[in-house]
């Protein structure tokens, strides 16, 4: 469904991207891994065109996208979860998944109409007792949920995560983890960058590890855990 291809991406004049390639299946959840500041969040951006790679091809459902504006990838049915959250604080819960709705690339393909309101509503209860607060009373993982329902209630086909445990309480990780273990059973595809590892190898299909804006390994979660060395070198603190 994603394929990414030799990109190479920059802020100015720093390379922050080299030669970065990877793939994502239909239905596969994806975990790009890696320290803090080695490029995991310039790819998701680089994906959504909203810093866009100098160099390199972007493939979504076998269509380059690579030269697209945010809002032509986002209606071709790519979601995007950031790690900054995008809440409207003034809004309300509900004002906040109406903004989140569009009409799906296709109408009658299998993503339309998938995740309506109500479906939001159903999967995230605490959202529902808070539909009438405004964005900025939730609380960090309320508004976490909210994020990722406003990105499900536009119906992509495929969903970018980006650190959605970060900074939140254990209890709280715990929630949001199983939402995105729900999401992916439901048959949505996921590409997710998550910083704690237990997470990302428990919901991962497939895991790639970036370290200084290159790919250094990718194979299974059970292959990860095997493997000391690259664990040591490149994920552990």
């Amino acid at each position: 469904m994603l394929e990414l291809n030799d990109i190479n991406t920059y802020y100015d004049n720093s390379h922050v991207l080299h030669n970065v390639s990877l793939d994502v299946k239909a239905g596969e959840t994806v975990a790009l891994l890696g320290r803090n500041g080695v490029g995991k969040t310039t790819t998701m951006r680089t994906i959504m065109g909203l810093t866009p790679a100098r160099m390199g091809e972007i493939k979504f459902k076998g269509t380059d996208i690579v030269r697209w504006k945010p809002y032509q990838i986002a209606r071709a049915g790519l979601g995007f979860v950031p790690e900054e959250r995008w809440i409207f604080p003034t809004l309300t819960v509900h004002q906040n998944l109406l903004i989140g709705q569009k009409n799906v690339a296709d109408p009658g393909g299998p993503a339309a109409g998938r995740w309506t309101l109500e479906k939001c509503y159903e999967a995230f209860p605490s959202l529902k007792k808070r539909q009438y607060a405004k964005g900025g009373t939730l609380s960090g993982g309320e508004q976490q949920m909210l994020t990722i329902a406003r990105t499900l209630v536009g119906n992509p086909e495929m969903i970018l995560i980006d650190e959605p445990t970060e900074g939140l309480a254990p209890k709280i990780v715990e929630v949001v983890a199983d939402i995105i273990r729900d999401i992916a059973e439901q048959g949505m595809t996921v590409l997710l960058v998550e910083q704690k590892l237990a997470i990302a190898l428990d919901l991962a299909d497939r895991i790639y590890v970036i370290s200084k804006g290159m790919i250094q390994w990718y194979g299974s979660p059970e292959e990860l855990r095997a493997n000391d060395s690259v664990r040591k070198a490149y994920l552990e603190v």
